[in-house]
């Protein structure tokens, strides 16, 4: 089968930091599905685990963690699909990735696609769905309005009157940010200030629904005096936490929630103390590599999310379209969202023959 793999941790810029190769095509068994991969799209994860992690050796490494495709085989424990489905998922940071035409993957992780979608529109969400939706409702524990909340709502527990809260989310115009700003404004009340420095993402957010936006560049908590708000109840920081971390405590309202995905290389945990402000990580791998026993909610996440997109409560988030799986466009997804040049998603579709 065809891949796109690494031998060595080299600069976006050479040829051989991301190569065209053809390896064996992987057998399904126990609770594993193989997926035909027809799209993909790529995050941020993907250029650092392709930057840090070392290739076995004398192998490639395979990478890339968000995929919509074809289950062509099932393992002997699967239970939740059949051969012919199509089905998104971002799969497991421990395992071979989705640049690859096909990849095992634990159903248990796994959504079916969104009817209304093609491969290459849901192969954007995944990843950054499963992110956004942990951190608002399993993490932070964001009241959901009252008139979303149904039986098969998983964040029905968080349901509250909660027409005041105000949330601040850093790096809105990025993947996570552009569903996550969606999540809350059709599942909650929350009033919405996000944070973009260029015209184009400025724009962006607000087609998604964000209530005011706000430029990064500047003291966070003086852009947040100019929108009439003082104190927000939660901050998301999706990208430059450490940058940002005093200007975050002064917009957080005593009791306030921080949450963050991002890796900085350290935070005074001390200067929580005095508002009373709690921090919250959210890790959308945590689960699939942890073999957690609840780890099979995100089927149902990503199963739910499937019907909101068929319903025409939120969208799809692909901003590039960069062409067909190659080793040369998957280089220059990499150098674009290393340069912070990309807001939505970039993806992928298809494999040259």
């Amino acid at each position: 089968m065809k891949a796109i793999g690494y031998q060595d941790n080299l600069a976006i810029d050479n040829e051989q930091s991301l190569e065209d190769i053809t390896l064996d095509k992987p057998t399904a068994s126990g609770h594993d599905i193989l997926v035909e991969v027809k799209a993909i799209s790529v995050n941020p994860v993907d250029y650092k685990i392709r930057q840090s992690r070392p290739a076995p050796k004398g192998e490639y490494a395979v990478i890339g963690w968000d995929a919509a495709g074809t289950v062509t085989a099932v393992g002997e424990k699967v239970s939740l699909f059949s051969v012919g489905d199509k089905v998104y998922y971002a799969g497991d940071l421990t395992r071979s990735g989705s640049n690859a035409e096909y990849q095992l993957v634990d159903e248990r992780i796994v959504g079916y696609m969104p009817a209304s979608l093609s491969f290459a529109e849901a192969a954007a969400l995944p990843l950054t769905t499963i992110t956004a939706w942990e951190m608002l409702f399993d993490r932070l524990q964001v009241p959901v309005s009252k008139n979303v909340v149904g039986a098969e709502d998983i964040a029905s527990q968080n349901s509250a009157d909660a027409t005041d809260v105000s949330i601040l989310v850093i790096g809105a115009a990025g993947g996570v940010g552009s569903i996550l700003t969606q999540l809350l404004k059709t599942r909650t009340s929350a009033t919405i200030i996000g944070t973009a420095s260029r015209d184009e993402s400025v724009q962006w957010l607000k087609d998604l629904g964000a209530d005011h936006v706000i430029n990064h560049h500047n003291p966070l908590f003086d852009e947040l005096q100019k929108t009439g708000i003082t104190e927000v109840d939660y901050v998301i920081s999706l990208n430059n936490t450490e940058e940002h971390y005093e200007e975050i405590i002064k917009c957080l309202k005593p009791q306030g929630k921080l949450g963050l995905i991002d890796d900085p290389k350290s935070l005074d945990a001390n200067l929580l103390k005095t508002k009373s402000l709690s921090l919250h990580w959210e890790f959308m791998f945590a689960r699939s590599m942890f073999h957690t026993p609840d780890m099979i909610k995100q089927h149902h996440l990503l199963t739910n999310v499937a019907k909101m997109i068929d319903a025409g409560e939120i969208k799809t988030t692909v901003a590039y379209h960069l062409g067909a799986i190659t080793a040369e466009h998957l280089r220059s997804a990499h150098q674009m969202l290393e340069n912070q040049q990309a807001h939505g998603k970039i993806v992928l579709e298809g494999w040259l023959t």
